[in-house]
């Protein structure tokens, strides 16, 4: 065994070690299950129709990690079953079972709420025989459950831990849409794939995207006969794999393209020079509004934001929409000559689209080029436009017509502060609230968002892999 080797295997059993759930551990988990179990039979056995309960999740899996406090429970109903009565049943047995839990809505309704230390999710679905016949999302998680259970022994369910915990240190965990990372499903199956945590880190090293699995080989989702290479080729993702349970999807189709590349620039990292700390994640310490005028002054650059406030919905559905929102604004501060260097959302009480401009204010008139002059009837009705207008021209410039023409907005403030920010693709929430209310800041004035946003301001400006 080589140093590097011997390095990486002593970090590895360190890190095992210490996220690996003691026998105390295991114990109070199996007590609260057996509890909640118990509330949840009696509360099933109330309804007026036949249901069962499964535990779902790494706690059901014994891929958890110490500290980690879920239970996921899921009351399975008959498939025949109406989505209204679902959902009431579904809420009963949840409230029954955690009288003082909270509805949360997903595809539908559910209780979530705390006992004995866990977080617990009480979840409806329905029974059925294949994955293929989902009526709902969250009908695949028992076949996932089984699926992976199956597969799994107590020392592969270790190497799953190791790579869930890599993947928390380096921020690349979790399928929620504001990370955009790796599942805990998607982790078990890639693990699964390549037999132990080790190899899963050497491969993603060597990954060149678009990447694909296919563990049951189903080959093309599209029901055609499959041949070599066949497999996610209809899914444009940089990591493909295939859902063994379901052909049809992509269990990676949440991951983002930087999330894929972290991944691989940090399992780099940790074979070339294996440390524990790339098993913890980062602390960033909050910027202040002074060292955010600071990094302002020292970039030269025009950054500017939009604040308004959040929309009240779940992260699962803001973080799209803003994303979409920054997307759309990006695109039109490009358009109007602005430069944008990068962009950021920031959420908490409020909300921020920010964009760093190299580009702080562009000159009152703008070239508008016309058709060629031999295009007849475009180009006498791009004259005709302009002749009487005072604008500069129309002229011959090579062999077209251009005018320099008054340019609507010479700042990007200007334009952020005018309705014309709200013809930008836009979330339909985010523009909402804009129409209701925004400010605009410019230049040193973002150090504004430093009170609420100081940690996302300092990813921002010292961004890392």
């Amino acid at each position: 065994m080589t140093g590097d080797e011997s390095a990486f295997e002593a970090v590895v059993e360190a890190v095992g070690e210490r996220i690996a759930p003691d026998e105390r551990e295991r114990e109070r988990l199996a007590e609260a299950v057996a509890v909640l179990r118990e509330r949840a039979t009696d509360a099933v056995a109330d309804l007026p129709v036949e249901a069962d309960l499964r535990q779902v999740g790494s706690t059901a899996r014994g891929t958890w990690i110490s500290g980690d406090r879920d239970i996921d429970l899921f009351v399975r109903f008959p498939p025949d079953l109406p989505r209204e009565d679902l959902e009431e049943y579904g809420l009963e047995v949840g409230h029954a079972v955690l009288p003082e839990g909270r509805e949360e809505y997903a595809e539908h309704p559910y209780v979530v709420g705390e006992f004995d230390g866990f977080d617990v999710d009480l979840v409806p679905c329905y029974r059925l025989d294949s994955a293929t016949e989902i009526q709902s999302a969250v009908d695949r998680t028992p076949f996932h459950n089984d699926y992976v259970a199956k597969r799994l022994d107590p020392e592969l369910a270790g190497e799953v831990r190791l790579f869930k915990q890599f993947l928390k240190g380096i921020g690349a965990y979790g399928s929620d849409l504001r990370t955009r990372g790796f599942s805990g499903y998607l982790t078990e199956l890639l693990v699964l794939e390549h037999g132990s945590f080790r190899a899963t880190i050497e491969a993603a090293a060597e990954w060149h995207p678009p990447v694909r699995f296919d563990p049951e080989d189903h080959g093309r989702a599209d029901g055609a006969d499959s041949t070599p290479g066949d497999a996610g080729e209809q899914f444009d993702d940089p990591l493909v794999v295939i859902d063994p349970t379901d052909p049809e999807r992509n269990v990676a189709a949440v991951c983002a393209p930087e999330n894929v590349a972290r991944l691989q620039h940090y399992a780099r990292e940790l074979l070339d020079s294996p440390r524990e700390s790339l098993f913890v994640a980062e602390r960033v310490d909050p910027l202040t509004a002074d060292a955010v005028r600071e990094h302002v002054r020292r970039r030269a650059t025009a950054p500017v934001a939009v604040r308004f406030d959040a929309p009240d919905v779940v992260d699962d559905q803001l973080y799209p929409q803003l994303r979409k929102s920054l997307d759309g604004l990006r695109e039109e501060l490009d358009r109007r000559g602005f430069d944008v260097l990068r962009t950021a959302a920031f959420a908490d009480e409020s909300a921020a689209l920010f964009a760093e401009l190299e580009v702080a204010e562009r000159p009152a008139i703008e070239r508008h080029e016309g058709p060629p002059v031999h295009v007849r009837d475009h180009a006498e009705g791009f004259y005709t436009k302009y002749a009487d207008g005072d604008d500069y021209g129309p002229f011959v410039d090579g062999d077209r017509y251009v005018v320099e023409r008054n340019r609507e907005f010479s700042t990007a403030a200007t334009f952020l502060e005018s309705d014309a920010i709200l013809d930008v693709a836009l979330g339909v929430r985010v523009e909402r609230e804009l129409r209701t209310d925004y400010d605009v800041l410019v230049g040193e004035a973002v150090a504004d968002l430093a009170e609420e946003f100081g940690r996302e301001l300092a990813r921002y400006f010292d961004p890392g892999p």
